[in-house]
């Protein structure tokens, strides 16, 4: 599944990524809104983790996505 899929579907696929990521709160992922840059950004300040390894966590997770 490309980003712009998971974008489109973020409702839905927002509890996906607060499983792989579930120090996310609510309003963390509410803000990201399908932003994939957004969600970079906001798993590298939660896990205080370098952008490449953040990076690295969410295109894990857009191959993995079964939306």
């Amino acid at each position: 599944m490309n980003w712009d899929q998971i974008e489109g579907k973020w409702k839905q696929v927002k509890g996906q990524a607060q499983q792989k990521w579930g120090k996310l709160t609510d309003d963390e992922l509410d803000r990201v809104d399908g932003k994939r840059e957004e969600m970079v950004g906001v798993v590298q300040e939660r896990y205080g983790i370098a952008r490449d390894e953040a990076e690295r966590q969410v295109q894990e997770f857009e191959s993995s996505c079964n939306c």
